[in-house]
């Protein structure tokens, strides 16, 4: 009889601890199952579901319009985008067209939220590698942003604001001035993010080759957003695949280089998050430049019945690639809804990009994928 111990389970040399779920570094209630050999993490094992509220299931319990408010719930840091990505895929399904002014409020309070969502990334990632003071900078300017919105439509995390058809709230005179001097004062926050942060030897010691992700290994495992765009790839679904009106937009897509390090280390995809916050402001400053007049409801219909049908939409959220299945039996509740996660995708990576580190390494190198639980779990 072979009595060799298998080492896939455990090896005699390792300890087996579990960090988690109430763990401040593991960004939520996630638990990692960790081997390690001394300091040295041989195995990784993320445990999921302690979140888990079925939110697909129930959806196929609630009119189209009462799932908006359940869709704020899944990615609770990017909120606007779950319900925009939701929309979008109900307005596919009904195939209808809005009015050019819902589009452009649309784009930007997308792009507000990107930067709000990307300000928590990196102050918390700073947090990860022992920097504090970069995240009370980064919710001091989070606060900002979540001024605006309350100004638009009365909440602070969970929005409810943009729904399948429209809008809830017109913007106002006022909040396009407010929003335009936000834009004025951010710009010269992120010189002082870069000076405090970005260049810092300590920072760059931490992160740059720590945890790098292969081009080819992101897109085995399904990486979108930041984190995929951090190991090089150039893709981004505003540009690869205009959804809205992105396409009347001029952009740039940050991919990582290598700058500190190798080509797809914790600091490129920190550094793609910092690059993009100031494409959201050219986008942003583009929008209101050509804000048309209209009214925001003149397309959304009193009830939500959809014909006999199915349609798959995919948008590009502060963490990836949603994508939004909806299955319809001509009623006003959905047959069958289905949420891509994109980071379930990206935490799916962490065993591959983690293992062979430090223990201290791997919160970093999970930091830098910026996970948010309500959406893995739903």
């Amino acid at each position: 009889m072979d009595t060799t111990l298998d080492k896939s389970i455990v090896n005699i040399d390792e300890m087996v601890l579990n960090m988690g779920p109430q763990h401040p570094s593991t960004h939520g209630v996630l638990r990692l199952k960790i081997h390690t050999d001394g300091e040295v993490v041989s195995k990784i094992e993320p445990i999921i579901g302690y979140l888990h509220r079925c939110f697909e299931k129930h959806c196929e319990n609630l009119s189209y319009e009462q799932i908006v408010p359940f869709t704020d719930r899944c990615d609770y840091l990017a909120s606007m985008h779950m319900d925009h990505a939701y929309s979008i895929a109900v307005e596919k399904l009904l195939d209808i067209e809005l009015p050019e002014r819902v589009e452009y409020i649309r784009v930007i309070i997308a792009e507000l939220q990107r930067i709000a969502s990307h300000l928590v990334a990196i102050g918390t990632f700073g947090l990860d590698v022992g920097a504090i003071t970069p995240f009370t900078w980064t919710i001091r300017d989070r606060e900002r942003v979540l001024d605006l919105f309350e100004a638009l439509c009365g909440a602070r995390l969970l929005y409810n604001y943009i729904w399948p058809g429209g809008v809830s709230h017109d913007l106002s005179p006022k909040f396009i001035q407010r929003t335009q001097e936000f834009l004025e004062y951010f710009e010269t926050q992120i010189f002082e993010y870069n000076e405090l942060l970005t260049g810092n030897k300590i920072f760059i010691e931490r992160t740059a080759d720590v945890g790098v992700m292969p081009a080819d290994v992101a897109v085995n495992f399904g990486v979108t957003g930041p984190s995929l765009r951090g190991s090089g790839v150039n893709y981004d679904l505003r540009k690869t695949q205009p959804y809205s009106i992105y396409d009347k937009f001029d952009f740039n897509v940050p991919v990582g280089e290598g700058t500190m390090g190798t080509v797809g280390d914790s600091w490129d995809r920190y550094w793609v998050r910092m690059v993009e916050m100031e494409e959201s402001i050219k986008i942003i400053r583009q929008a209101m430049a050509s804000l048309p007049d209209g009214d925001v409801h003149a397309a959304m219909q009193k009830k939500i019945r959809p014909a006999k049908g199915d349609v798959y939409s995919r948008y590009e959220s502060a963490r990836g690639d949603v994508g939004i299945y909806i299955q319809s039996n001509g009623k006003n509740v959905p047959l069958r809804l289905k949420m891509r996660s994109p980071a379930f995708c990206n935490l799916s990576v962490l065993g591959e990009i983690g293992e062979g580190w430090m223990i201290s390494d791997v919160i970093t190198i999970l930091g830098s994928l910026d996970i948010v639980l309500g959406e893995i779990d739903r």
